[in-house]
């Protein structure tokens, strides 16, 4: 058994990468969007009482889950930015490093 990378079974292109503008664009959005519905919701959650509908363990999911997706989208950006600048520097990552 190999290790590492399949062998290539298709007509994919051997150096394919992703839209890196787009992911760009959707992290830029998506992060600050995330961020502050997380905001609304821990301000809901903290200004709930028991007896509310939804109920604060709701309220919390709901935060937590939203506080997640931001973090996913804040990791996105970061690997998008670093893959951007590495491409403006000539770096490919299929070339090894200059001796």
């Amino acid at each position: 058994m190999t290790r590492g990378r399949r062998p290539r079974t298709g007509t994919e292109p051997v150096t394919a990468y992703s839209a890196l503008r787009l992911r760009l664009l959707l992290s830029g959005i998506f992060v600050p969007f995330f961020a502050a519905v997380t905001t609304a919701f821990a301000v809901w959650w903290a200004a709930s009482d028991s007896g509310d509908q939804p109920s604060p363990a709701e309220l919390g999911r709901l935060t937590l889950g939203c506080a997640v997706l931001t973090l996913l989208a804040a990791i996105d950006l970061v690997v998008v930015l670093r893959r951007r600048r590495a491409q403006r520097e000539g770096r490919d990552r299929l070339t090894p490093p200059p001796p």
